[in-house]
């Protein structure tokens, strides 16, 4: 993270740095907003009986909205109806994708334990427990996966000979730097704070997304541990408000945007990023919110 986004390691002891964010001009008015939203659809009717369905359905399009941003963008009927996720890089990504929206919901109690721990675990889950691929079809060494990149590691966000064009293309930080920033991170995240859940999600995922921590799938990894933090900060704890969702609908080029806001580290581009991961979760409420409504007619 920059001199201007929280950084643990430098902060002083009894320091809140997420709770700084959570004042900067607009975030309040998105938390507030984000509070509204949620609390509408946990409301609805149709969670009273049937939220298990709701969340099951939220789990898929999550999937659908993430892969989508890496670059693998499946109709949602041909992710529900696909079971093989074979060579090629977009059915590769689509069946992460589904891994980590599965798994996501499992790590609750050890992410509050240790973050580094699970983002581990994530980057398993995605690449399937094999090898990640080279960008040439090749694949690389297994153990390779489930660990932070080493000094001189490549980072391919999707194996296969048809990887895409990765979606972040900002410099690589060092596998050094890389390991202090996610010791920084997780120090955050134990150590708790009073800012709301919005904020806490948006840094986990922007400096997921800032450090590419692992050789590959860095993205899904970051929308999966903003799922996880959503989730376990108690905002969404059915998982029924897929953010993923959201970021898809925003488009490849808002999302790059907003998070060159996050990469700056200033206040307006923190405020930017924030703000941003808060409407991807509103329209992750309106999504599963129209779930319920077809519910309730009978039509899904």
């Amino acid at each position: 993270m920059s001199t201007t986004a929280p950084n643990a390691s430098s902060a002083p002891r009894g320091h809140d740095p997420l709770a700084t964010l959570g004042s900067l001009p607009g975030v309040p008015d998105a938390v507030d907003s984000v509070r509204k939203a949620v609390d509408a659809v946990y409301g609805h009717r149709v969670m009273r009986r049937r939220s298990n369905e709701v969340t099951s359905e939220a789990a898929l399009r999550a999937a659908r909205g993430s892969a989508a941003l890496s670059g693998a963008d499946w109709a949602l009927e041909e992710v529900r109806r696909r079971s093989d996720f074979g060579a090629a890089a977009d059915a590769l990504t689509v069946g992460a994708a589904l891994r980590l929206t599965a798994e996501a919901g499992q790590l609750l109690s050890i992410w509050r334990q240790s973050p580094v721990r699970v983002l581990a675990r994530l980057h398993l889950v995605a690449a399937g427990g094999a090898g990640t691929g080279t960008g040439t079809g090749d694949g690389v060494a297994g153990e390779t996966v489930g660990r932070p990149r080493l000094a001189g590691e490549p980072v391919v966000e999707t194996p296969g000979p048809d990887s895409p064009k990765p979606l972040i293309e900002a410099p690589l930080p060092a596998a050094d730097e890389v390991a202090g920033r996610l010791n920084g991170l997780s120090e955050l995240v134990i150590a708790g704070s009073s800012a709301p859940a919005l904020v806490t999600a948006a840094v986990v995922h922007g400096e997921l997304l800032a450090l590419r921590p692992f050789g590959s799938y860095n993205g899904l990894v970051a929308r999966a541990a903003e799922r996880i933090v959503l989730i376990g900060s108690g905002l969404d704890p059915k998982s029924i408000c897929p953010s993923e969702v959201g970021h898809a609908e925003l488009g490849r080029a808002a999302y790059v945007a907003a998070f060159d806001g996050y990469l700056s580290g200033t206040p307006d581009g923190m405020a930017a990023w924030i703000t941003h991961c808060g409407r991807a979760v509103e329209l992750g409420v309106r999504e599963s919110t129209a779930v319920c409504e077809a519910l309730q007619r009978g039509a899904a």
